[in-house]
């Protein structure tokens, strides 16, 4: 059965440093957001707290709340990019994580070896791998550059490759930090029409963004989120 399941989830970031308490509490206030705490030797973030969901088929949950509020965070806990420092996170199904999108490439690697150790990593079928792969070069339309280093890529480029590969993946699951913003218009239009099929084929869609209206439109679940915790 596909499913989400977060029971009592929180985390917690160490912060050590010589820095003044009154600085590393306004530093670390603007870049995670979370209740500040010192103990002992070290301040703490707490960047999620206690936070419970129960996900099944059909949902589509919306998660809203102010920067700093712990939304990305909780969509790397899901996509198990970051684990929890209490809790527990139950997952069945194929998740596609379409956050941090630049995580995990080689840059010093051309495009298409980073799109044939991204799928190996993914676990596509071996046997259709050469087909898998020229599909997804066709996709992103990066032509030449598809043989040079991912370093000589703009931001747009990098968007459309990874893109192009996860989008290749039969899913149960998406998670989005904000809607899709890719290349230029045409390719946006392109990738849209791909990621709203995924969506309607997926079982649980889970995404967090500032536009109420996006949420209410694509969702059926709303949650919000305040200094690490659920509203």
């Amino acid at each position: 059965m596909i499913q989400i399941k977060l029971k009592n989830v929180s985390l917690n970031f160490p912060i050590y440093s010589e820095v003044t308490r009154s600085f590393k509490k306004t530093l670390v206030k603007k870049i995670i957001g979370g209740n500040i705490t010192q103990l002992k030797e070290h301040y703490h973030v707490e960047a999620l707290s206690k936070i419970n969901l129960q996900l099944k088929h059909g949902d589509r949950l919306g998660i809203s709340g102010p920067n700093g509020s712990g939304k990305t965070t909780l969509l790397r806990v899901l996509s198990g990019i970051l684990h929890p420092s209490d809790g527990e996170v139950k997952i069945n199904g194929v998740l596609v994580p379409f956050i941090d999108l630049h995580y995990g490439l080689n840059i010093e690697a051309s495009g298409l070896e980073n799109i044939k150790m991204r799928c190996i990593l993914l676990g596509m079928n071996f046997k259709d791998l050469d087909e898998i792969i020229e599909k997804i070069i066709d996709f992103s339309e990066l032509g030449k550059y598809i043989y040079m280093p991912v370093k000589t890529y703009s931001s747009g480029m990098i968007m459309r490759l990874v893109f192009s590969i996860l989008s290749m993946i039969k899913s149960d699951i998406i998670i989005m930090d904000e809607w899709l913003s890719v290349g230029d218009s045409d390719f946006l239009i392109k990738a849209n029409k791909r990621l709203n099929k995924m969506i309607d084929d997926s079982s649980i869609l889970v995404i967090a963004s500032h536009s109420n209206e996006l949420l209410d439109n694509i969702c059926n679940k709303r949650i919000e989120l305040v200094e690490g915790k659920i509203r």
